[in-house]
């Protein structure tokens, strides 16, 4: 029997399209010969340099809200392994996204409970300074710089042919496709990735996420 292919998958439990892709990317595990292994990155680190040039309440956001969940994410990593790292996701943005709770401090300590984590775990979120700050960083600092600076959150890394990774930023869809369709969107998107040279296909939004 052949091993699975894995999918490095980096995420901000915050961000809402990084949710939509990250349940499509479970959708397409169901599909074809993948397994995905999930890793933070952070909008909060992304943009701690460029916080002036950001419109005032995404700046805000970024200093406040942004660094709880993943704070808390990597210290249950830390503390309890890699395994809990996707379940928790699912947790935190099932209530943020799906749920509409936002990511506050009780949403972040029922999902520690949905997932049977300890509870005191949440106090992780306003540690600071943070006590993973560092295992924080190298994990957003790994999948930021297998696709450049000027992208943001999720990142995906697969293997290429050649044994080196192919790593993409997105894709951007809404709302998460399932079945075959699915299946499609990852064969495409593995496709035009995988060609020396192809960086960007890009089209506006005209509409948000849809949670479903």
């Amino acid at each position: 029997m052949s091993e699975k292919t894995p999918v490095d998958f980096w995420f901000d439990p915050l961000c809402p399209w990084a949710w939509m892709t990250s349940r499509w990317v479970l959708e397409v595990e169901k599909l074809r010969d993948i397994e995905v292994r999930w890793h933070v990155m952070s909008l909060a680190v992304l943009n701690e340099d460029k916080l002036d040039d950001l419109p005032e309440n995404y700046r805000e956001m970024l200093s406040t809200t942004a660094w709880a969940p993943v704070r808390v994410v990597v210290a249950a990593q830390q503390k309890h392994g890699d395994e809990v790292v996707g379940k928790l996701y699912t947790a935190l943005g099932t209530r943020f996204h799906n749920e509409g709770q936002g990511a506050t401090r009780e949403a972040i300590a029922a999902a520690l409970d949905d997932v049977g984590l300890p509870a005191g775990l949440i106090d992780y979120a306003d540690q600071d300074p943070f006590e993973f700050d560092a295992e924080l960083r190298a994990s957003h600092k790994e999948g930021i710089d297998k696709v450049g600076q000027e992208v943001g959150t999720p990142v995906i890394a697969v293997p290429g042919s050649d044994g080196e990774q192919i790593a993409f930023f997105g894709p951007v869809v809404t709302p998460a496709p399932k079945g075959e369709e699915a299946a499609k969107l990852w064969d495409g998107t593995l496709m035009v990735a995988s060609i020396p040279g192809f960086y960007e296909i890009k089209r506006t939004r005209t509409q948000g996420p849809i949670f479903d």
